[in-house]
């Protein structure tokens, strides 16, 4: 699974860093969205799929599936 952002779309939101501190961080000069990890591991997908979910610009994308 890799997580993809998009740092036009970001508006700064931080719901991305309180659902998921260890894949995502915000740039301190604007808040943008800095993407630590791209392929988290598993312990991690679900929080992961719930920054995606809870963004509200659509800013985070989750592709492909898990490794077995």
């Amino acid at each position: 699974m890799n997580v993809i952002t998009d740092e036009k779309r970001c508006v700064g939101s931080g719901q991305c860093v309180l659902a998921a501190p260890y894949i995502f961080h915000q740039r301190d000069s604007d808040g943008i969205v800095v993407l630590l990890q791209d392929t988290p591991p598993e312990s991690q997908l679900a929080k992961a799929r719930e920054a995606a979910i809870l963004c509200p610009s659509a800013a985070i994308r989750i592709q492909g599936s898990p490794a077995p």
